[in-house]
């Protein structure tokens, strides 16, 4: 019989998520707001359910915001629920409380949802700390001329290298953590829980933090213009394959190219413009090219299979999408695609309107094996990859 595991033995991540964001002035609070094409609460839930050394997520929200959240999160997460308190500080000791209700844990990582963007490598540097230390948090340091201000006007230059930015997640050995806010002054509030452990008299660590990590609160940090690394990088696969057959045209590439055969099937069966179309739909999740040219439908019987990489190059573009790269390998025993290699580049490029150093096209064989070994057909394979803007 296999014992379930102890959670005093346990990481637990807490991803506060209680605000209103009334700063960012934005329709609904913050956490819920889409951006990189999820609710910002959903990418600190991903990162953090996905990294090895996190065994629990509790999320912390405001009274009636559970749908809101059961709804961003949809069914993909296994996470707990609390509903947090009128400050920062009472929210995350509800959490904490939730928590030793439930058995307690190690560690607890405390997390702001409004930093969306958590990579492994802070929670390995932060957890790392974390076996030496009773606290640890990541911090960057200030680049920026720093001064003091009077009633709006300057009243001195503070000395930058004295001054670091705080960010989260924050990780804590989970007893003193809630030792140390049930004896934190009652009716003050923390922005963060460094705080609150080190009023409680414990000696604070640091590691190395993100610039990715930055918190959204201001209208500003919400606009278009403050998007560019929340763009996303999506990846689209497409395979083809088509026979080979006497009296019919090659086409690869959209290069006619001589043979003692061509290539039959949809369209004017270019396996490799077939491949790079359902590539690019990929990109998108918009289907693949039978979707929207059906094979069984006359009006596409001989049609240059360029039309369906334009088509495809179409929708990307009405998303947002800018394709940055394409890499295609061909599969056959004959015709040499090298001496054609340089034109279906050429050709490609055009289509997509990319530099000839975004697209690659490679060939190589099946050393005799297979349906292209035989020499009955031809296979092509392709990735495209896009930038989409969240």
């Amino acid at each position: 019989m296999v014992e379930a595991p102890d959670p005093s033995e346990q990481t637990h991540a807490l991803i506060v998520a209680a605000g209103v964001g009334a700063r960012s002035g934005l329709d609904v609070p913050k956490q819920f707001e889409v951006i990189g094409g999820k609710p910002m609460v959903r990418h600190s839930v991903e990162r953090l359910s996905a990294h090895p050394a996190i065994d629990q997520i509790w999320i912390v929200v405001a009274a009636g915001q559970e749908e809101q959240l059961n709804q961003a999160l949809g069914s993909f997460f296994s996470h707990k629920i609390v509903i947090g308190g009128a400050t920062r500080q009472q929210s995350v000791y509800n959490g904490l409380m939730a928590i030793r209700q439930a058995g307690g844990a190690r560690d607890i990582l405390v997390h702001d949802a409004a930093r969306p963007f958590v990579a492994d490598m802070v929670i390995d540097r932060l957890l790392d700390q974390l076996k030496i230390a009773p606290a640890a948090i990541p911090v960057l340091p200030c680049v920026d001329t720093m001064v003091q201000l009077n009633n709006d006007r300057l009243e001195r230059t503070v000395d930058r290298n004295s001054l670091w930015r705080v960010q989260t997640p924050q990780a804590f050995d989970f007893l003193k953590l809630i030792a140390a806010h049930e004896n934190f002054a009652a009716g003050d509030d923390a922005s963060d829980d460094a705080q609150i452990i080190l009023a409680a008299g414990h000696d604070v660590s640091t590691v190395e933090g993100d610039e990715a990590l930055k918190k959204y609160t201001l209208p500003a940090d919400f606009a278009e213009k403050g998007k560019e690394h929340m763009r996303q990088t999506r990846t689209g696969m497409g395979y083809d394959v088509h026979r080979l057959a006497a009296g019919e045209e090659l086409w690869l590439g959209g290069v006619e190219i001589e043979h003692d055969k061509g290539l039959s099937g949809h369209s004017d069966a270019d396996v490799l413009l077939h491949a790079l179309t359902d590539a690019l739909l990929g990109t998108i999740a918009a289907g693949d090219i039978g979707d929207h040219f059906p094979p069984s439908d006359p009006q596409w019987r001989g049609v240059a299979s360029s039309r369906f990489v334009e088509h495809a190059t179409a929708l990307i573009a009405e998303k947002g999408g800018i394709i940055q790269n394409v890499d295609m390998t061909i599969i056959c025993e004959a015709p040499k695609i090298k001496p054609h290699r340089d034109a279906i580049r050429e050709n490609i490029a055009t289509m997509l309107n990319l530099d000839q150093d975004r697209v690659s096209v490679k060939a190589t064989t099946t050393e005799g094996l297979g349906f292209a070994g035989r020499k009955e057909g031809i296979a092509a394979q392709a990735i495209a990859t896009i930038i989409l803007e969240g």
